[in-house]
């Protein structure tokens, strides 16, 4: 079965040259490396090249298969393709509810967002590498928040443990210490509520 003209040349080549390409039994075994499997003495026998051969009929018929499958793939591929095209021009004529279609074309265009320019290897890269140091930025951002919660808390912790120890920054009265306890334990669960917000 040969390739059709029918199929997108670069899917089909691309499955072909990974699937069918290296397949045949030929190219991975030739007769002599596979009649050396055999112990010397049967090496000559006859019945080691039908063997041989049934291995290639049966290995063909695996190709075959493989190629319908090809086929197969590449026409849901194309299917695939439409009703995303379709899709696609579905989204890009519909308007949202209450929004001027003008507003949207220029917000399209302020953010570069449009859907009409297709992208090319070199606008994804690009993207890609946006979106990289953008990520980047938010996770050096969020440990330095991180940071900077943990110290805030490890401090108020420290302040629980002084005032539990006994060892006190001030003398302090009675009074004057439940304020510092409570004032500290405020002071921590307004931390901890920063931090899950």
């Amino acid at each position: 079965m040969t390739r059709s003209t029918a199929m997108p040349p670069r899917e089909a080549k691309l499955l072909s040259e990974f699937l069918l390409d290296p397949a045949p039994l030929r190219d991975f075994m030739p007769p002599g490396d596979f009649t050396d499997i055999f112990p010397k003495a049967h090496r000559a026998n006859p019945a080691v090249q039908d063997v041989y051969r049934e291995l290639q009929r049966l290995r063909e018929k695996d190709m075959d298969v493989v190629r319908r499958a090809i086929a197969d793939e590449i026409a849901r591929s194309k299917r695939l393709r439409r009703e995303y095209a379709s899709e696609r021009r579905r989204q890009d004529e519909a308007t949202v509810a209450g929004l001027d279609p003008a507003a949207l074309r220029i917000e399209e265009e302020l953010w570069d967002h449009g859907r009409h320019k297709a992208h090319t290897l070199t606008s994804v890269h690009t993207s890609i590498e946006q979106a990289c140091r953008s990520l980047e930025l938010q996770i050096t951002e969020a440990e330095a928040e991180s940071a900077r919660a943990l110290a805030e808390v490890q401090e108020v912790v420290g302040a629980l443990s002084d005032l539990r120890s006994g060892r006190f920054a001030q003398p302090a009265s009675g009074e004057d210490l439940g304020e510092e306890v409570l004032a500290t334990l405020k002071r921590l669960e307004a931390v901890c509520a920063e931090t899950n917000v």
